[in-house]
């Protein structure tokens, strides 16, 4: 007899080991060719979905690898025939830093459903849905699937009850499931079990969660959310799992074996992938991230584990690296004054870079970013909480902070960007890819099509 947990339904896993565990354990240095002759089998294995394209894997394509992002995905679709591929979607973000004007964020879409991306899984850092509603519009539109992304993170402003608001506004406006995904690692079991529960209970579409192990804990709370009801975890082979990564794929198959909510997923199948994946993590140990284990300051940083080893990567390239402690403790301290963000991309860069150049200059706020003034404006949307007073009166003086959706104060892009890069861009994914990276793109395109440089 079966043992019966609180659903009937099978849990559904979604592979995030070309994404978001190489971004946390490899800084993001995969290359295709190294991901595609495992992809026929992982094709059968049974996965909910793949995510393999957005976040941080596009800057490093065009930064470090000198590969064309969009053609990992058309390469990933000639091998990927029964599985859907998922991209994570930063809102008016796109897969940059900046917000970038509509007619850019629904190119960009249109031209990432073409390439073959199913499923858009769709977030904005603040949990401002004005950022959000162009994308998943566009994504829409083209007939593909469209994932709402609650990012969970601990505060005196986030609560449950803000999470299922936003969950409610996601699926008013027309996403087919709700992602919670605790980034940083800091979820603990019975909180996941009741977010979970009440997610669920507001909202009539399937609801996934998404869990780093950093803190320990994200096995415990994957349990308890599928106590709970969860449809969907996101997990990757146990060669690419733990540390800052996401729990194995092969202990919840073997857990949930006979029970109610059994996988369906075959064990061999899983250890011949495995076994490939550990020869390529083989490969590039030269990037493999210092934080193993369990990192339990992250309860107070809340750094994810993406941006947990690109600053190492970064404090490395500036002869810092002895500093780390000093950063990320100072992160905690930039968070707050910055009316405690989500630290998800682009605000997990912001901050993190705003807390090292308060450590190294050896003053707080002597040097205040671009991009942290552009978010104290208001320009990347509405903060959480209250920027700090005298933070805010050293950046806007007597100015306002805006209160509008900030792409209402964008011009359309895409034809000024055309013409900024000229013959460099052959097609309109070449101009894309521009106005995401406009410093590194013109020497990418260079050497994708082998142009001297004049």
């Amino acid at each position: 007899m079966k043992h019966e947990l609180k659903s009937a339904n099978p849990v559904r896993i979604s592979s995030v080991e070309f994404r978001d565990g190489q971004q946390s354990l490899l800084a993001t240095r995969l290359k295709t060719a190294d991901m595609l002759p495992i992809l026929p089998k992982m094709d059968l294995a049974g996965f909910c979905s793949m995510e393999m394209w957005g976040g941080a894997t596009f800057d490093s394509c065009i930064r470090f690898l000198q590969e064309d992002p969009w053609e990992r995905v058309r390469a990933f679709k000639k091998e990927m025939k029964n599985t859907p591929l998922r991209m994570l979607l930063r809102g008016q973000n796109v897969v940059g830093y900046n917000q970038y004007p509509d007619d850019i964020v629904e190119l960009f879409v249109q031209k990432a459903a073409e390439a073959g991306i199913d499923i858009f899984l769709v977030f904005d850092g603040l949990h401002d849905l004005r950022n959000c509603e162009t994308a998943i519009r566009a994504a829409l539109k083209t007939g593909k699937a469209v994932e709402g992304n609650l990012l969970y993170t601990v505060s005196p402003v986030h609560d449950i009850d803000l999470y299922v608001r936003v969950a409610r506004e996601f699926e008013q406006m027309g996403v087919q499931a709700i992602h919670f995904e605790d980034m940083a690692g800091q979820l603990k079991p019975e909180v996941a079990y009741e977010a979970i529960r009440a997610i669920k209970a507001a909202i009539n579409i399937p609801l996934h969660v998404h869990c780093h192990c950093t803190g320990g804990m994200a096995d415990m709370a994957y349990w308890e959310a599928i106590r709970a009801g969860v449809d969907v975890i996101d997990t990757d082979i146990s060669a690419l799992s733990l540390g800052t990564a996401h729990p194995p794929t092969e202990s919840f198959v073997v857990a949930l074996q006979d029970t109610a909510r059994d996988t369906g997923m075959k064990l061999d199948l899983l250890a011949e992938i495995n076994a490939y994946f550990l020869k390529l993590r083989g490969q590039y140990k030269e990037f493999e991230s210092k934080f193993t284990g369990v990192d339990i300051s992250v309860l107070r940083h809340q750094v994810p584990g993406g941006m947990l080893s690109n600053l190492e990567s970064q404090l490395k390239q500036m002869n810092a690296l002895d500093r780390i402690d000093e950063v990320l403790e100072e992160v905690h301290h930039v968070r707050r004054d910055f009316g405690y963000p989500p630290l998800g991309t682009p605000f997990s860069q912001i901050v993190g870079a705003q807390a090292t150049m308060n450590v190294l200059l050896g003053e707080r706020y002597k040097i205040v970013s671009r991009e942290a003034k552009d978010y104290i404006k208001g320009l990347y949307g509405k903060p959480p909480g209250d920027i700090a007073p005298e933070l805010a009166n050293k950046v806007l003086g007597d100015e306002s902070r805006i209160t509008c959706r900030p792409a209402d104060l964008l011009e359309p892009g895409y034809e000024k960007l055309k013409t900024e890069i000229g013959a460099l861009a052959r097609t309109d994914e070449d101009v894309l890819t521009y106005a995401m990276f406009p410093g590194v793109a013109p020497d990418f395109l260079r050497n994708k099509y082998g142009l001297s440089k004049e």
